[in-house]
């Protein structure tokens, strides 16, 4: 319910808080402005003669709060001077600091003196200052509510009896100051992760202790460490979390597979990426009949190995996501589930969740299917390996991926007739050295063997969330997360039009959704 809605009954008398929050926001909004009641009764619909005397009253008492200021008989505006606001603190690199306040309101400036040591992101308390002719808002940090970031990342210069960290961010524009006996083995030069502890108000310095030695500034695991630690990225497991994912046996029991489609006699591969560790979906084929085949798209069934709330589950859920670096990859899950029982690796028996299709030889879906199985994959391929037998047709397995190819052209051009965008764009990659010393940049081409996997990777995830779309009669929809691209927007598609028309190009801007995305990727 709005403030508006909220004073505006006529025949009830309005509450005096809502009246007051109501006479706030208004006037916080319209701060340059004065009112007089009358206004202010229009203005929050306020109506009636009873609701009318209850404003009066709440004007006088934010009055004599000095929340308001009467500037002459009847007419009112927001005190500015004395006016407290919660919100973000920005520390930008043009030295200026500035006050965001939580109802994206106009930045309030924020000068040095007046920063109370703040520092970039941090949630403050901000008093607001008289506002001076002609000068912008400016305001004083009363109170630091909650730090948005207490580790930084820097090298650490010792001296006889202390010690700092000067740090490789600039958003702090003070170095760490760091007592003698909170070095924690910390050694001339070496590059560490510091903690601020306390930054006393008329200190220049915060004070800090070293949490982690990364190692030499240069080297290439220290420079990858520090990158990830400056944005509180994990790159080491704790240790009771690897020791909980040690204990996970690797043998399946024969009850677990009893409760499973078994499809280990179903010839299945993985392509991937040369370089890739671990390998988290499969695909399988077999024939049914001389026009028909059967598709499964096999994902490794990492629930069957974590459960909610273990400790495995508690860390994936603080780190989110894996993160990809330029020569490494940090896992969400601890390397025993990623690079092993949860890879997809050849030769070995896996448990994963599978969408199995049966489609005829033109690549139409006459039957699909989710269940948990187990496989056994009989070949790990790289992109190029699959690509090259695409274009020789020679090779090993090419029966199948010559199959499995044709398929996904089919579903390909399908998918762009009913109105798909192209997204396909160039990737820059570099060649790397043993030590991670970059040797060389390429780009790297999306070819039909990544548009294979492409299309039934599409396929699968299309068929799942149909499936849980699918409500039963008297039942509620299940909580989900659909991934979906919206239709362009059209005030951007006519901009972009009006760019690329200096280059010779054209869009169809308006028509159908089968028109424009036609336009697009031709």
């Amino acid at each position: 319910m709005s403030k508006k809605e909220t004073v505006s009954n006529p025949v009830n008398k309005p509450k005096k808080k809502d009246l007051a929050e109501g006479v706030i926001g208004f006037l916080t909004q319209n701060k340059d402005k004065q009112f007089n009641y009358k206004q202010l009764s229009a203005a929050l619909n306020v109506r009636g003669e009873e609701a009318r005397k209850v404003l009066v009253k709440v004007l006088d008492k934010l009055r004599d709060e000095d929340m308001l200021l009467e500037t002459s008989r009847g007419r009112y505006r927001i005190n500015d001077r004395g006016l407290v606001l919660e919100g973000r603190f920005e520390r930008r690199s043009n030295g200026k600091n500035f006050f965001v306040p939580d109802d994206d309101a106009n930045t309030v400036f924020i000068s040095e003196r007046n920063s109370k040591h703040a520092m970039n992101g941090d949630r403050v308390k901000v008093q607001l200052l008289a506002k001076r002719k002609r000068a912008d808002t400016e305001g004083t940090v009363i109170e630091i509510l909650q730090r948005a970031k207490t580790r930084f990342v820097g090298t650490l210069q010792l001296d006889k009896h202390f010690a700092f960290v000067v740090l490789d961010s600039k958003i702090l524009a003070n170095d760490i100051f760091i007592p003698q006996d909170a070095l924690n083995g910390g050694k001339n030069g070496d590059k560490v992760v510091a903690e601020i502890i306390e930054w006393p108000e008329k200190v220049n310095n915060p004070v800090g202790r070293v949490i982690d030695i990364l190692g030499k500034p240069g080297n290439n695991n220290t420079e990858m460490h520090a990158i990830l630690a400056q944005y509180d990225l994990p790159f080491r497991y704790p240790e009771n979390v690897e020791k909980f994912a040690a204990l996970i046996p690797d043998k399946i029991s024969e009850k677990e597979i009893a409760a499973r489609e078994d499809l280990r006699e179903v010839f299945t591969m993985t392509i991937d990426p040369k370089d890739a560790k671990d390998f988290d979906d499969a695909l399988s084929l077999r024939q049914l009949s001389p026009t028909t085949w059967e598709v499964g798209v096999h994902i490794a069934d990492v629930t069957h190995y974590v459960k909610p709330g273990d400790l495995i589950d508690t860390e994936a859920e603080n780190r989110a996501t894996s993160v990809y670096l330029v020569d490494r990859t940090i896992p969400m899950l601890p390397e025993r589930l990623s690079n092993e029982l949860c890879s997809l690796r050849p030769h070995e028996d896996k448990l994963c969740f599978s969408a199995i299709f049966t489609l005829n030889d033109k690549a139409e879906v006459k039957k699909s299917r989710i269940a948990r199985t187990v496989i056994h994959s009989h070949s790990r391929l790289t992109y190029e390996d699959a690509q090259a037998v695409i274009e020789t047709g020679k090779g090993d397995f090419s029966s199948e991926i010559l199959t499995l190819n044709n398929l996904a052209k089919q579903l390909r051009s399908r998918r762009f007739a009913h109105g798909a965008i192209n997204f396909e764009r160039y990737e820059v990659k570099f060649n790397l050295d043993e030590n991670g010393k970059p040797l060389g940049v390429y780009f790297k081409e999306s070819k039909e063997s990544n548009h294979l996997i492409e299309e039934f990777m599409l396929l699968a995830n299309r068929t799942v969330a149909e499936t849980i779309g699918k409500v039963p009669k008297g039942r509620h929809a299940k909580t989900f997360v659909y991934r979906i691209h919206d239709v362009p927007d059209p005030e951007k598609l006519d901009t972009l039009n009006t760019f690329i028309l200096r280059f010779g190009h054209k869009i169809k801007t308006e028509g159908s959704k089968v028109e424009v995305a036609k336009s697009i990727n031709s």
